[in-house]
């Protein structure tokens, strides 16, 4: 008979093609208008808010509140709505996300006054991060193993996207309306949209199987498998999963536990740090206020929500060019040239900004090719790379707690700069803040040079042991090849 990767279990019978796979994609598409929500939600802000700041008045501290308390929100989304979806249902709270997209774009779009946009903005926070704690585990509850990756990885292709379609119709919205007070509220209220769509789609989309059939509904489960997968590979997953639930049973640990093993603890450090340093690139930053770093360097208003839309294509280029290298190049040696290239970034865009006068009509034009070079470099080997790293590297028994407090810092680090980024250019101007996360940028590829063990080609199995005994942060890549070789033969 033949016998999975692990040696342990039958092989699943193979994956045809057929009517499920239209299903699947179907249920993909739908699913993934929430991290289009996420990223139109996220940049939305970068168009809006020199009208907004015109409107009412805002000070470099009320801008940052304004972005800023969408990127809080989205940190407790992120921790709690996970938690949720394990009680009531991934569609379930998906459905849910739909309706605070919704209520947070009104609550914005008729604001009177600062205190209620930003209530506005914590609701839509809310759904952003719950969007991106929930919906990749969705996704990835219903992709057959071998298609996983492509599968989950068009939500984060969705937020580059979400972010690309919010520079546009700022683009267009604020050239062609322009003139009208409160052109802001239209370029929100286009929010509403997919998230209206997300809402009524989801109605008709199944639950995770996974999750059915850990709330005891196997005939459900096996019904929702079959419309995704041939019938006899649905009845084979199932009898795998209740397997694999089965193991995993009574087998989660919280921090407390954590902390008694030193290697537990150095890779909860490791996926925390990780996370911590992809948003100090600043690339957050670039993404909400890119229109005022432009109009900075010396385009007009409407010109820089022209050029604004650069960083948005190579964004979605380099999201779909990560996709493809994500089975094909170590996950270290992606990240170690990201962070390389983002930090040349940051020293090219500084340099530029000091040594070319203010007033020089190729200043602007220098430093939007350089920023378009950043968020290339960005999308296209550190957004996809480190976002998968943290959600393969933990042991699975705390994965959940793993990965759920480095969303966390990642989304904490990110409002913070989002709260401050306004004063450091108002304060250091492009050329200080640039400096400052370069200097950043050499802390953090050090960290990652140092720190970052290895985790492509590993099984998950491979990667638990190797991480809960230390020998994945002792052995050399060779040495944990041979390692792994002999465990294989030996089963």
């Amino acid at each position: 008979m033949a016998t999975s990767t692990s040696g342990s279990r039958p092989a699943l019978p193979p994956l045809t093609k057929g009517p499920h796979s239209s299903r699947l994609g179907l249920i993909s598409i739908v699913a993934c208008l929430g991290g289009l929500l996420f990223g139109y939600d996220t940049g939305v802000i970068n168009g809006a808010l020199p009208s907004l700041t015109e409107e009412m008045g805002l000070t470099p501290i009320s801008e940052g509140w304004v972005t800023a308390s969408l990127v809080f929100a989205a940190a407790i989304g992120a921790v709690t709505c996970g938690r949720i979806s394990d009680a009531i249902g991934r569609r379930t709270i998906i459905i849910i996300l739909a309706l605070l997209f919704f209520v947070g774009s009104v609550v914005v779009v008729v604001t009177p006054n600062v205190e209620i946009l930003i209530l506005g903005r914590i609701l839509l926070g809310l759904g952003v991060g719950g969007a991106s704690a929930v919906v990749p585990v969705y996704l990835a509850e219903l992709a057959p193993y071998e298609i996983r990756g492509s599968i989950t990885g068009r939500n984060e292709l969705a937020i580059v996207s979400g972010q690309l379609a919010a520079f546009v119709i700022n683009a267009i919205i604020g050239n062609v309306f322009g003139h009208i007070d409160g052109v802001w509220r239209i370029m929100f209220a286009i929010c509403a949209l997919p998230a209206i769509g997300l809402f009524f789609g989801m109605l008709r989309m199944p639950e995770s199987p996974r999750w059915l059939l850990e709330k005891g509904r196997r005939d459900d489960a096996l019904r929702v498998l079959k419309t995704v997968r041939p019938a006899d590979r649905a009845e084979a997953e199932v009898a795998e999963i209740e397997a694999i639930a089965a193991a995993e049973k009574g087998r989660a640990i919280g921090l407390k536990a954590i902390f008694g093993n030193k290697w537990l603890v150095r890779i909860l450090l490791i996926g925390v740090g990780l996370g911590i340093a992809q948003q100090l690139t600043g690339i957050n930053s670039v993404m909400y206020y890119g229109n005022q770093i432009l109009t900075e360097s010396g385009f007009t208003q409407n010109a820089a929500l022209i050029a604004n839309i650069a960083p948005g294509v190579i964004a979605v280029v380099g999201g779909i060019v990560a996709l493809y290298m994500m089975d094909r190049v170590d996950r270290r040696k992606t990240i170690i040239i990201g962070f390389t290239l983002t930090t040349i970034s940051h020293l090219l865009i500084g340099l530029s900004s000091m040594a070319i006068p203010e007033g020089s009509p190729i200043r602007p034009w220098v430093i939007l090719i350089l920023v378009v070079f950043f968020v290339g470099s960005m999308q296209t080997f550190l957004n996809i790379a480190v976002w998968v790293y943290i959600a393969e590297v933990f042991p699975l028994h705390m994965r959940g707690v793993g990965t759920g407090v480095s969303i966390f810092a990642l989304w904490m680090m990110n409002g913070f700069l989002s709260l401050y980024f306004p004063s450091m250019v108002a304060g250091m101007g492009i050329t200080g803040t640039f400096f400052l996360f370069a200097g950043v940028g050499v802390l953090a590829l050090i960290f990652v040079v140092t720190q970052l063990p290895e985790t492509r080609g590993h099984t998950l199995e491979a990667l638990e042991e190797g991480i809960t005994t230390g020998e994945i942060f002792t052995l050399s890549k060779r040495d944990q090849a041979l390692h792994q070789a002999r465990r294989q033969n030996k089963q």
